[in-house]
């Protein structure tokens, strides 16, 4: 259990440069205290204690703001980046070495109106080894996300995502698979780089937004030339009509 413990706070100094100790992981970052409270919570969970184990894991929501259900499955190594907003629900299942920042949700959906069949099902999702989870992003119902598998900030996931893919958006799009096996060992805060992978709708409405300034261009050309045109036109009729009154007045005797 010792060895597991300084596993776990060795990850989050790996993950986050802002940890300069072991001894400051241990103090001040809710990710290690919140797990420290779901262990004992899902110990106790699993032995049939169930009303203590909520009301421990109740405790660790009101001192971290994190709130994880004791029937939950954490793996090795997990970490909560900042923490607050975050919830997990009860059939969530999480593999090793998953990163989520504040503010997600991994949420379950009703698949029935009995409440005895929602209580039995797995209406949570499966987080596999090595996922990111960005700020904000909503993963609801018993989706898959595939090992290290990327969910860019405020993304809402409701269908299964491939492993080593990364997905952003609203609903949550596929902007990049990357089979290389090099992505595994490679870790990207908040799961997207925001310089290298854009939200596909924000990625359209640039594309139309450049047509239409395109359009306005050509316009204004046409306009332009149509005006100048117009001038030539009015010049020409002006000299016409001068030479035709010109030929109309009488000449001297």
């Amino acid at each position: 259990m010792f060895d597991n413990l300084i596993s776990e706070i060795d990850s989050i100094r790996e993950r986050d440069p802002a940890a300069r100790s072991r001894l400051e992981v241990m103090l001040c970052y809710p990710s290690f205290h919140v797990m420290v409270s779901h262990r004992i919570a899902s110990w106790l969970w699993r032995r049939n204690f169930r009303l203590i184990g909520r009301s421990i894991s109740q405790i660790g929501r009101w001192l971290t703001g994190i709130e994880i259900h004791p029937g939950a499955t954490i793996g090795k190594r997990f970490f909560v980046d900042h923490g607050m907003g975050v919830v997990i629900g009860e059939a969530s299942e999480i593999g090793d070495d998953v990163t989520l920042y504040h503010g997600v949700t991994l949420g379950g959906v009703a698949p029935s109106v009995d409440s005895n069949n929602q209580r039995n099902a797995k209406r949570h999702p499966t987080l596999n080894d090595g996922v990111i989870v960005g700020s904000g992003a909503q993963i609801l119902g018993p989706v898959v996300v595939g090992s290290h598998a990327r969910v860019g900030a405020n993304a809402v996931v409701t269908k299964n995502v491939e492993a080593k893919c990364t997905v952003v958006g609203i609903p949550a799009k596929v902007v990049r698979r990357d089979l290389d096996p090099a992505v595994e060992s490679v870790f990207v805060a908040y799961g997207t780089p925001c310089d290298e992978w854009l939200d596909p709708q924000a990625r359209t409405t640039e594309s139309v937004h450049d047509q239409v300034q395109q359009l306005k261009a050509r316009v204004c050309s046409l306009e332009s030339a149509l005006t100048e045109q117009s001038k030539v036109v009015a010049d020409a009729k002006a000299e016409l009509m001068a030479v035709e009154k010109e030929n109309a007045l009488p000449k001297n005797v």
